[in-house]
């Protein structure tokens, strides 16, 4: 494990095993497992898997890690110091050796202080890493990922904590730098957010009356903030306010007022900065990197006029951090987080990136789209274009024109061209060809950036409005950076394209961003000449190439499916809840008394003494001055007799007037110091703990399916529900709709309250067939048989049954079907495998006998088991046993409530 985002992985699999341990503040264990919406099957509630990854591990460097700078990262997670060089990429020949000679410290002393040291082995990016004196991390994930709702989530999950701990060390403001002119956008998705799914109720609710979404708007000089307030977001980019002035572009006729323009923007830059400086507990997300990829991520190497020295030239990501560093020294900076598509700066690895999801990933878990077999090279000359495009257009009519999403949008072509000279002299062989195909030009849309507002509506709405008419989209200078085309299954390089900036990067990765429940690969046709500079580019930004995309499937897929049936009449039931109550005969006359807690004072504070010193390369470090640290004398606040009765008072629910008496009896007339509280709350816990727990019978609804749980959308003016899930590729053949049945129009009728069904196994799919047959076959009164165990979120269904588990928490399940008869009774049915029938059983005659259950599927068949015992007239409970088949164990019992007259 030679880099930080590889040590982390391992050391966050063993805290997520330990169940995100976290004495100090174990609501972060509350949030990260209410992530998960279905354990048994790694089924998220919101997140994707990449961006579950990266919450993980910010809240494992936040709270296991306690947020250390990135020297410090590397000291904790690589204590040897031979594994740290190698870490840290010092690893030529040359460096090794003055690492012997000298030490690792030396090197890295010379690496913040000298330059020419730097530029000799090229090590900027490490220099810029342990340059910040501020905990600074790298989250690279590729397209695809969602990098503005992982931002999102970790300020909805910061705040969460701010409130749930108050004097904790937890952000209470953002700052989101957004790319470019997309500021707007960005506020729109973070607005979109369903925080709802991301926090438990009990913290949502609290965090959503407290968030204040805000933006910088052009011309307003300030922020529309309080300033010193909090649960502030704010979406900016750069220009708005970062610390330079920024470049006003002024005709001939306006240079005479460009000396007061600079001004007045640098004014207002100024401004909103000032604002942001006020704003306590502050965090800064930055997704500005991944547009600045290649020689301006960091800078360039200029020589000194005046000494002839080489002097780094800040540029890109550099610029932000500038603005940043002033925001730390003038607020408490907690954490800066840039979202970045790549981990390297010129095939180097960036070495502050503690996250990394590549295009493989993406691919493998269903992110984006397979293209595995789908790179097409044309070993063509640039002067043999017409023919290519004329094998492109043939290709994709063939394998494409019939494709469409489950929205109707139909598969689309872009064609990218280096200019305007190249697709006009191209543009018949492609309208010939299309014609060949019995295609009219229609199809086609020519856009470049001089093109009119019309064309470039037309093309904006080829990414978002399923019905436009355009199909073979021919691309000058667009179509790359933050187009997102979900319908986009194929992309030509025409001639040889311009490497700078990534363009053929970009172009030709513009159709893999995935589209749930599509199934059909991408494809990228390229030339010789295009193909080079593609590998080149894949190379340097994430380390791949085109031969491993090439063979690279999915593991995971995305669906979406359907509410049909968003109405389902309720299970009512009666169920047993747990109560605490006031123990009969309990009495509180026996007045309080206390014992003075022996408890040493806690230690006094450590001082320790620092100075500024400026650097050789200009910056500005701390240095210790004295040798050791100062432990200054031990000191308590202490609290009046009144004042610490009435904080007891507030936290036990007790009288005042009994609390003031006790501690006078205590402490006479002594004031009472405040660590003694805790021990005084444990002495009143162990004298008034007059309550305890009894079980209640309750009438329930029980509702089968919440639509509110689902995402809502108007079509044709009618409601539409949808979720999204994701499972394992091995498991695809499980996934049903009413068409792969036997008896589809029954199913679609009495089954499939949504649409598909995503079993688990082979033996659940065959219940499903089977029931359905029995309904074709005899006459029946059953209302609907409809899988219920694909759905286990809380905010999508109220059927979960509760059973301690051998961690003393409560879980709940979630069985797999329910039928229901017209005369309102209910069977419901779990299919099990065989081998888990001992346990099943031994556990389900232990709880006849009035024993507890002992294991783990036995404790879930009990909790059903219980709700049939308290509902007889209503309610039946089978176990299926299955193989690989279902066994005829239980079968008698399904059918008879089927065929009962």
């Amino acid at each position: 494990m030679n880099h930080l985002f590889q040590a982390l992985s391992g050391r966050v699999d063993a805290w997520r095993t330990a169940r995100y341990d976290c004495p100090d503040f174990p609501a972060i264990g509350e949030i990260l497992d209410f992530a998960l919406e279905d354990p048994a099957t790694d089924q998220l509630r919101y997140l994707r898997r990449a961006q579950f990854r990266a919450l993980e591990t910010y809240w494992y460097l936040r709270l296991v890690l306690h947020t250390p700078r990135i020297p410090d990262l590397y000291t904790a997670l690589f204590p040897a110091k031979s594994e740290r060089r190698a870490a840290m990429g010092l690893n030529s020949k040359a460096l090794t050796e003055l690492i012997a000679d000298t030490s690792l410290e030396e090197v890295i002393t010379r690496l913040q202080t000298d330059n020419a040291f730097v530029k000799k082995h090229g090590l900027e990016s490490l220099r810029e890493t342990f340059a910040l004196d501020y905990p600074s991390y790298i989250l690279a994930l590729a397209m695809g990922a969602g990098k503005t709702i992982l931002m999102g989530s970790i300020v909805a999950t910061e705040f969460a904590m701010a409130l749930d701990y108050p004097d904790g060390p937890f952000v209470e403001n953002a700052l989101i730098f957004a790319p470019g002119k997309t500021i707007l956008s960005a506020l729109r998705e973070l607005a979109d957010i369903p925080f709802e799914r991301l926090l438990p109720a009990r913290l949502h609710k609290p965090f959503a009356a407290s968030l204040k979404l805000t933006f910088t708007r052009d011309g307003d000089k300030q922020i529309p903030i309080t300033l010193g307030s909090s649960f502030n977001v704010i979406v900016t980019n750069t220009e708005k306010i970062r610390i330079q002035k920024p470049t006003v572009r002024a005709g001939g006729s306006q240079r005479l007022f460009a000396g007061s323009k600079d001004e007045e923007a640098t004014a207002l830059a100024n401004l909103r900065l000032q604002a942001i400086a006020s704003l306590p507990h502050l965090a800064v997300f930055s997704d500005e990197a991944h547009h600045t990829y290649g020689q301006k991520l960091l800078g360039k190497w200029e020589k000194d006029k005046e000494t002839g020295e080489p002097v780094f030239k800040d540029d890109g990501i550099k610029k932000v951090r500038r603005t940043i560093d002033y925001l730390a020294q003038e607020t408490n900076l907690i954490v800066t987080i840039n979202a970045t598509g790549t981990p390297y700066f010129e095939r180097q690895p960036l070495r502050d990136v503690v996250v990394w999801y590549g295009l493989g990933e993406g691919i493998r878990d269903g992110v984006l789209k397979e293209l595995a077999g789908g790179i097409k090279v044309l070993e063509l000359g640039d002067g043999e274009a017409a023919h290519m495009v004329q094998s492109v257009i043939s290709d994709f009519v063939q394998d494409y024109w019939r494709v469409a999403l489950e929205n109707g949008a139909p598969a689309r072509l872009a064609m990218y061209f280096p200019n305007l000279e190249a697709r006009d002299e191209l543009r018949p062989a492609i309208e010939s060809s299309l014609l060949a195909h019995g295609i009219g030009p229609d199809t086609l849309l020519a856009v470049d950036n001089q093109s009119s507002d019309a064309t470039r509506r037309a093309f904006e709405a080829v990414a978002r409005d399923p019905a436009a008419p355009h199909r073979v989209l021919l691309l000058v200078n667009m179509g790359t950076e933050g187009w997102n085309c979900p319908s986009l299954f194929a992309c030509a390089l025409v001639r040889k394209l311009a490497s700078s900036n990534n363009f053929v990067l970009q172009a030709a990765t513009r159709c893999l961003r995935q589209v749930s429940g599509n199934t059909r690969p991408a494809r990228v046709y390229l030339t010789a000449s295009n193909k080079k500079t593609l590998e080149d580019q894949l190379t340097e930004t994430y380390g791949t190439s085109l031969k491993a995309l090439d063979t690279q499937h999915a593991d995971r897929v995305e669906k979406t499916i359907h509410l049909h049936k968003p109405s389902l009449p309720p299970l009512l039931i009666k169920k047993r809840v747990l109560r605490i109550q006031r123990k009969v005969g309990a009495s509180s006359t026996t007045p309080l008394a206390f014992t003075v807690p022996d408890l040493p004072a806690p230690l006094g504070p450590v001082v320790q003494t620092w100075s500024p010193v400026l650097t050789a390369s200009g910056d500005t470090r701390l240095q210790r001055l004295d040798a050791a640290d100062v432990l200054l004398e031990p000191f308590t606040p202490t609290l009046d007799g009144y004042t610490a009765a009435v904080r007891l008072a507030t936290s036990y629910h007790l009288t005042t007037p009994e609390l003031l008496a006790a501690l006078r009896t205590a402490y006479g007339d002594q004031d009472v110091p405040d660590h003694h509280l805790d021990a005084l709350g444990t002495q009143i816990e162990a004298q008034r703990n007059q309550y305890e727990e009894t079980w209640d019978e309750i009438e329930v609804a029980v509702a089968l399916v919440k639509a509110d749980g689902f995402d809502r959308a108007e079509v044709d003016g009618r409601p539409v529900y949808t979720a999204r899930i994701s499972f394992d590729k091995s498991r695809e053949h499980l996934y049903k709709t009413a068409k792969d049945t036997a008896h589809a129009a029954l199913a679609l009728q009495s089954s499939f309250h949504y649409e598909g069904y995503n079993f688990d196994s082979n033996p659940e799919a065959e219940f499903l067939d089977w029931t359905l047959g029995l309904l074709q076959a005899h006459p029946h009164q059953i209302e609907g048989l409809w899988f219920t165990g694909g759905l286990t979120d809380a905010g999508k269904t109220d059927l979960r049954a509760e059973y301690l588990g051998d961690d003393g928490r409560w879980h709940t399940y979630t069985p797999d079907f329910v039928l229901r008869r017209a005369d309102g009774k209910h069977l419901v049915v779990e299919v099990k495998n065989d081998k888990l029938s001992p346990d099943i059983k031994a556990d389900l005659r232990r709880h006849a006998q009035g024993q507890a259950p002992q294991t783990l599927e036995g404790r879930k068949a009990v909790a059903l088991k219980r709700w049939e015992q308290l509902n007889p007239e209503r309610l039946s409970y089978q176990v299926m046993f299955a193989d690989t088949t279902l066994l005829d164990e239980g079968k008698k019992t399904v059918r008879d409530f089927i065929c009962q007259p």
